[in-house]
């Protein structure tokens, strides 16, 4: 299949296929979505999952007083809420969802840098090129004041390059091990010396820049900081590299080589591109054939659960919940960020997933359901769109005691604690 267009005319177009292309792009779907997405077809939803959006008065205010508050703090958790304000309520959740996949990627912890302004900063980088050019956004980072204190900037000097960012350059954000030299490394952390920062805010240390000739990826020159980027950009190991994490959040945990090798030609003919990218993968036969393959990671479980159920979360309690499921925002484990996949599922996070669901059905912790609960079936359907063990879900109602809504309620903490349900 490749990236063959998914023809819906032929294939049909469907809730199910509707809501398939909803949880993976925005992370959740509420009933209207799907059936707005439903009615619409594939090519106009695409449209309008990548159209540029204009950020109304209401939801800039509160966003920006969130952040304020954060930044008058100086404290990360205030500046969580803000984010997740914005996963919920702004008016691009692909954005945002591309927001969180480059954070993972340019995996920064407020553990070392402690600012959250310079997080923020660097946050509000990635969602302006987040769909739109990596080349920039690749740019952005390497004169990113949260990377630079995050990755020893300012102890890459003259006569002592520190490697740090230059391997991380190549290893984790464009090329993957394997696919330069320890000298290439050394070559590049010389071509780097003197990216510091002062004052807050990038600086370039001429006295401590080395200018001379280096080598790298077998190029000789006089090469700084950019030159660099644009020969890892230039390495045919470059769009294979973001074909592979692409397809890893979008698609299959384990990409073949053949979709491997199509989306990193339609990376290198988009120059980098993202959102014609996106709208070639997400349009796809390979993305339509590629069902429930997927492990939904603790934000997409968490908040794709609410905005299935139409709950405005408590923003404070679910940053909470989302660091104990292994997803601490701005604060990964590591250079590596999440691995996820499996690694999202362990018993203690089973637990916590399973208590989240009783919580969500049986108190107002993290927020009051505002989805209609009207049978089991319409609920199996809405969250799983696909078919089950679970039969016939309305038998639930026949077996089970208590009140109509509370036998719903149980109906719905049964399907959110499924193994299906885990998947998207």
């Amino acid at each position: 299949m490749n990236l063959l267009p998914y023809n819906e005319m032929d294939a049909g177009w469907t809730r199910r296929d509707a809501a398939h292309l909803l949880w993976r792009a925005q992370g959740g779907a509420s009933e209207a979505e799907i059936v707005r997405a439903a009615g619409d077809g594939l090519e106009k939803t695409l449209d309008r999952l990548l159209a540029p959006v204009t950020e109304d008065p209401p939801f800039t205010e509160t966003a920006a007083l969130l952040r304020q508050t954060a930044e008058d703090a100086d404290d990360i958790q205030p500046l969580k809420t803000w984010w997740l304000y914005r996963m919920t309520a702004g008016p691009s959740p692909l954005t945002e969802k591309m927001c969180l996949f480059w954070h993972n990627l340019f995996a920064t912890s407020n553990i070392k840098v402690r600012s959250a302004k310079h997080m923020g900063a660097q946050n509000d980088l990635i969602r302006t090129h987040a769909l739109g050019d990596f080349k920039a956004l690749l740019a952005g980072m390497a004169r990113d004041v949260a990377m630079l204190i995050w990755l020893d900037g300012n102890a890459n000097r003259l006569r002592s390059p520190n490697e740090n960012f230059a391997r991380e350059v190549m290893e984790l954000f464009t090329l993957g091990v394997g696919n330069y030299t320890e000298t290439d490394i050394r070559e590049a952390a010389r071509a780097f010396t003197g990216w510091h920062v002062r004052n807050d805010r990038f600086w370039f240390n001429r006295q401590q820049h080395d200018p001379g000739t280096k080598q790298i990826f077998g190029e000789s020159g006089n090469f700084d900081g950019g030159d660099v980027l644009r020969l890892c950009l230039g390495h045919e190991a470059c769009p294979r590299f973001l074909a592979v994490r692409l397809l890893r959040e979008f698609v299959s945990p384990d990409p073949d080589g053949a979709a491997v090798d199509a989306l990193a030609r339609c990376i290198r003919e988009n120059d980098f591109r993202i959102t014609p990218v996106l709208r070639t993968l997400l349009g796809s036969q390979l993305f339509f054939a590629a069902r429930h393959s997927l492990i939904k990671s603790p934000v997409q479980f968490v908040l794709g659960t609410c905005r299935a159920l139409e709950v405005r979360p408590n923003l404070k309690s679910t940053a909470q919940l989302t660091a104990r499921l292994g997803q601490d925002l701005f604060q990964p484990p590591t250079v590596k960020g999440w691995e996820g996949g499996r690694l999202w599922i362990t018993s203690a996070t089973l637990l916590e997933r399973a208590n989240f669901a009783a919580s969500l059905t049986g108190s107002e912790i993290y927020g009051t359901i505002g989805a209609p609960l009207t049978s089991p079936s319409r609920l199996a359907e809405l969250l799983l769109a696909r078919d089950t063990d679970l039969s016939s879900p309305d038998s639930y109602l026949a077996q089970s005691s208590g009140a109509p809504e509370e036998r719903l309620r149980g109906a719905l903490q049964l399907i959110l604690t499924m193994p299906e349900y885990q998947l998207t």
